[in-house]
């Protein structure tokens, strides 16, 4: 989950992220790393909840990490 999570704030962090989004936000203000254990948490924790409710992933509406 944290190489996952790297990859993505390397590639969205060049350019900040969509402005406005939990990414950028946590960029703005946080080193990278913590930023991606956050991230890798956040995804463990969605996961998580797929496996244990038995539901496919839903993207949600404008949400950009």
């Amino acid at each position: 989950m944290i190489v996952g999570a790297m990859s993505v704030v390397h590639w969205r962090g060049r350019d900040g992220g969509r402005p406005g989004s939990w990414l950028s936000r946590m960029l703005a203000r946080k080193p990278r790393m913590l930023v991606a254990i956050a991230l890798a948490n956040k995804m463990a924790r969605m996961v998580w909840a797929m496996l244990s409710r038995n539901e496919d992933y839903r993207d949600p509406v404008g949400a950009v990490c």
